[in-house]
């Protein structure tokens, strides 16, 4: 019986081994994770020391790390080689599992990490193009001989950081979702650039304005989606003469692509992010020097999307944030300028209808004769699974994405239709940054953007002789008017991209009457500029108040620009409630609801977390605008596309007898009085089911809450529920789980002095207080003075520690 018992406890001992060394579904192998030598106890915040002196081979000289209290690396090197490669491999040190799992999802690569539940969300990266995006970018990029330089030394940066890892330094991510990282290559860092140009112009209406078309009408089209919406207030003032003409030639058309039907099954893309940025003359600010504010709209994550850091060198010290994964600051500013990004949100993104030959779809029709069809086989790891082959269709406007038959992943793709993107070109959008970190004047700014294509964004400009700018930059299509709008024939010339507008006829203004340039995602310029970029731009609100607030404005200081990007005024409501506050005033209302009015009533229209009237009015808009645009934008097949905010508000104030005030699904005729009694009516219900009664459960913080997920939506590793003020169309730009990703105010002068903040830290270790210790005081919309070095050897209180890389002795 001993040998039994023994051959029992081996058994039993060999399979508690077995199950915690290896994974069972979308559990981690526990044994690994809690092994107290290499486990997730080792990503512990035991030590957080600041490591004196590391040796590092490929060094040509000794770099200088300056530490500051918020773990702000200070790099200082001898040359930009010996630069981007520390750049690289401090990086890598604070956010490599967050650079590498951000090009596995934008590569399609995720089912490799986590089994087979990621694999449509991988053919879908595949069949858009990413990898070939990419790819095309890292060519170009290698033809410049001064960015191939920068590239290759941070990447290799990265590698030395990686190839220094042991099992128990490896970051927390790889222990839970157990596999380790790959050498990082310059594809990686051409993928993040793809990722946010994907992010930022990857959001199309093309297919569901085709939709809305065919059930409603040209006449009526015209009316509900303008090309030049009501309450304009564009980045390029209007009445800005022009001193070019466009030779684009107007088509004059009546067909268009019919659609089957609306995909009412698949998930929806999410709708652009956004920005503010502007740039004050010295003539209005209290130093007499130019004020530069940016704060870009991004989705909210941890490890925080930017990375804080100064890069100094003979020939560069510029101080910012960057993207982690790529070379140089992205927004941020030196001794001499400063400036900062918003999204342009011109259209570069068309889908074509493709016509096969067979079901073989080797060929495709255009131009009357039969083309031959260029197929890429994607080869789709799956962990667990066998490997997925997957073809994919390329014609000469682009990739097929999904055929007749199957279901987009998600449901504004239209099956059957090519993808015409600028982001698939070549381009080089590292370089625009490496001259802006060097850049000294306006002359320089306006070199650098020549090398900067896709996503567009407005880019705004400011330096201590004075000069402010702003460009809508990009590289843009040459379009008729309203083309991309629908859906377009693949097999039509006519309907092709036929050039880039010329870089030098963008949208833009430097130095203007008013005193101030800026940019918050509305149209770039009015009906008088020659060239057609685009029509669904972001509503008018945010850029018509800090146009208001600039306006206004006079001894300007950095302390107003940062109280300015906190703003919380609702102009929708200020432009509304008067109004509809009349109307409900001569209906019958309960004693809740009467509670309710007095809210909005004596509400001073700012989206704070502590009041209760935000949440009234946001939930009041949302049924008004339901009530309005329900019964004539649902079809049996599924919804259409409903109007923008700017037409549903002009509607109210401007045309309170339009027909679309009546419900066409009742016998009655109802009117803008009828359907805003009902609206306030059941806001008020669904705030008091959701909530309970009216009272402190009903503040807006609490009704809507910010979450700051994990990149990897890992429970535990975010920050949930916030309470915040904002929302998406107010300056302070706060939603649900977007915001302003970093708030900087820069103020030019004899001495540049720099504020900012993000929501995250410095570290992609949960385990640290520096992966989210800034969280907080971005809620209260606090920012901290940057500190801006000139020698490793400064001495500053804010300075905690000094790490020296060198080379071998």
């Amino acid at each position: 019986m001993k040998w039994v018992k023994a051959f029992l406890l081996l058994l039993v001992t060999a399979t508690v081994f077995w199950i915690l060394n290896n994974p069972h579904g979308i559990i981690p192998p526990m044994g690994k994770l809690f092994n107290p030598f290499a486990g997730f106890w080792q990503n512990s915040n035991k030590s957080e020391k600041i490591v004196e002196e590391i040796v590092l081979p490929e060094l040509q000289d000794i770099v200088h790390v300056v530490w500051d209290v918020r773990r702000v690396p200070h790099i200082f090197a001898k040359n930009d080689h010996d630069l981007y490669f520390a750049q690289g491999y401090i990086t890598a040190k604070d956010r490599l599992w967050q650079m590498e799992f951000q090009t596995h999802a934008v590569a399609g690569r995720l089912s490799e990490i986590v089994g087979k539940r990621a694999l449509e969300y991988d053919r879908f990266q595949r069949r858009i193009g990413m990898v070939y995006a990419a790819e095309n970018s890292v060519r170009t990029l290698n033809e410049n001989q001064e960015s191939k330089a920068v590239i290759t030394a941070y990447t290799n940066g990265v590698n030395a950081y990686i190839k220094s890892l042991s099992k128990k330094e490896l970051p927390l991510e790889y222990k839970i979702l157990d596999y380790f990282p790959e050498a990082w290559t310059v594809l990686k860092s051409a993928l993040l650039v793809k990722y946010m140009a994907w992010d930022l112009t990857g959001s199309s209406s093309d297919y569901i304005m085709t939709q809305t078309r065919e059930a409603l009408g040209d006449s009526v089209m015209e009316q509900l989606f303008p090309y030049y919406p009501p309450f304009m207030n564009p980045i390029v003032p209007s009445g800005t003469l022009w001193d070019f003409k466009s030779n684009i030639v107007q088509k004059q058309r009546e067909e268009y692509i019919n659609v089957l039907r609306v995909n009412t099954n698949s998930r929806e893309s999410q709708y652009g992010k956004g920005s503010n940025n502007w740039a004050v003359s010295g003539n209005l600010t209290k130093s007499g020097y130019p004020i530069l504010c940016n704060d870009p709209h991004l989705g909210l994550n941890l490890p925080s999307i930017w990375y804080e850091i100064q890069l100094v060198s003979p020939d560069v010290n510029t101080y910012g944030v960057s993207l982690p994964g790529a070379p140089a600051v992205i927004i941020g500013f030196n001794s001499e300028i400063a400036w900062g990004l918003t999204n342009a949100g011109s259209d570069v993104l068309d889908w074509y209808k493709i016509e096969f030959k067979d079901s073989t779809r080797k060929e495709y029709f255009y131009d009357g004769e039969w083309h031959e069809t260029k197929l890429r086989v994607e080869e789709i790891k799956v962990r667990g699974e066998k490997t997925v082959l997957d073809t994919v269709c390329y014609t000469r406007h682009g990739p097929v994405v999904y055929h007749e038959g199957e279901e987009p992943f998600y449901n504004n793709i239209p099956a059957g239709s090519a993808m015409r993107w600028a982001a698939h070109d070549p381009s080089n959008e590292l370089q625009t940054f490496h001259m802006l970190n060097r850049a000294k004047s306006y002359e320089d700014y306006l070199e650098a953007l020549r090398f900067y294509d896709c996503p567009g964004q407005n880019l705004v400009f400011a330096d201590k002789s004075g000069d402010i700018a702003i460009w809508h930059n990009g590289k843009f299509p040459l379009r008729w008017k309203g083309q991309g709008r629908y859906l377009l024939d693949g097999s039509n010339p006519d309907d092709e991209w036929k050039d880039w507008v010329p870089r030098e006829h963008n949208p833009h203004v430097k130095n203007p009457d008013r005193g101030f340039v800026s940019s918050a995602n509305q149209i770039p310029a009015d009906s008088d500029y020659p060239y057609y970029l685009g029509w669904d731009y972001v509503s008018f609100e945010r850029g018509t108040r800090i146009n208001e607030l600039l306006s206004a404005m006079k001894d300007i200081t950095p302390e107003d620009m940062i109280e300015m990007q906190s703003d919380v005024m609702i102009l929708r409501a200020r432009m509304l409630l008067p109004r509809l506050l009349d109307i409900l005033r001569a209906k019958s209302l309960t004693p809740e609801e009467k509670q309710s009015y007095e809210e909005l009533k004596n509400w001073n229209y700012k989206n704070r977390a502590e009041l209760i009237a935000p949440a009234i009015f946001e939930y009041f808009w949302q049924e008004l605008c339901e009530r309005i645009w329900n019964d004539d934008m649902n079809t049996d097949s599924g919804s259409l596309k409903r109007p923008n905010s700017e037409v549903t508000i002009d509607l109210i104030l401007n045309q309170p007898e339009c027909p679309y005030f009546d419900d066409k699904t009742t016998a009655d005729k109802e009117t803008l009085d009828d359907l805003a009694y009902q609206a306030f009516q059941s806001a008020n219900k669904k705030l008091a089911e959701e909530f309970g009664s009216i009272g402190q459960a009903w503040v807006w913080g609490k009704t809507r809450g910010t979450d700051i997920r994990h990149v990897a939506q890992i429970p535990g590793l975010g920050r949930i529920n916030l309470e915040t003020d904002g929302n998406s169309y107010i300056i302070n730009a706060i939603s649900k789980d977007f915001g302003p990703s970093w708030r900087m105010v820069v103020t030019l002068g004899p001495e540049v002095r720099a504020w900012g903040i993000y929501p995250g830290g410095q570290s992609g270790n949960p385990g640290s207080r520096f992966y989210d210790n800034a969280v907080d005081d971005w809620v209260k919309g606090k920012a901290y003075e940057l500190l801006y070095l000139k020698s490793p050897d400064e001495e500053n209180p804010d300075i905690v520690g000094k790490t020296k890389l060198r080379g071998v002795k």
